[in-house]
């Protein structure tokens, strides 16, 4: 069985995020792509974002009932910093039943970061390591990562949370069951309350 490992903040999920594990997926003959958002990551400490539950739970509300993704909760539910090399340690436990062959999906901001991640080599033993790419050249990859061209969708995250505090309408960059989540819970506002910004 061969898993696909797309871990991120997903702060929160968009549309983009689902064509790209899609496109993984058929690239890479992937029977699952687990969706692993971040507890909070080392390389973005500081940064304010939605609670992990919150994420998680947006997560699970992207992928619906599609059988080809998974919303995986290791690493909200082990709290702290999130290390890629603990989480493939936990999936590795988790589906050793499987024969699992684990593929770990980066982009290419976090392909561009890797050289700074917990125990780089273990990662690479463990999983092997594609970056998807959305039309630009991928720069130089460390070894043992390969590209995966993926559809070039220009939505962001960023581009989300902004359009929310400006009360701008984000349906069709994420799903409707997302942006009724996040105008519920008033994520995204400069002061969180109840019933959006």
């Amino acid at each position: 069985m061969r898993i696909g490992v797309f871990g991120g903040s997903f702060d929160p999920p968009h549309v983009g995020h689902l064509l790209a594990a899609q496109d993984a997926a058929e690239a890479l003959a992937l029977d699952l792509v687990l969706f692993v958002p971040t507890s909070a990551q080392p390389l973005k400490a500081g940064r304010e974002s939605a609670p992990a539950g919150d994420r998680l739970e947006m997560v699970r509300l992207t992928i619906g009932d599609d059988p080809r993704f998974a919303a995986e909760s290791a690493e909200v539910e082990r709290g702290g910093l999130s290390y890629t090399v603990d989480t493939l340690r936990a999936l590795r436990r988790k589906w050793s039943d499987d024969a699992a062959e684990f593929v770990l999906l980066l982009g290419a901001d976090a392909a561009a970061q890797f050289p700074q991640w917990k125990d780089g080599d273990v990662i690479r033993s463990m999983a092997e390591v594609r970056v998807l790419t959305r039309g630009e050249a991928p720069g130089r990859l460390a070894e043992g990562m390969e590209a995966v061209p993926t559809r070039r969708v220009d939505i962001s995250s960023t581009e989300v949370r902004v359009r929310v505090r400006a009360g701008k309408p984000v349906r069709g960059m994420v799903t409707d069951h997302v942006a009724a989540y996040i105008a519920a819970r008033g994520l995204y506002c400069l002061t969180e309350r109840q019933g959006g910004c």
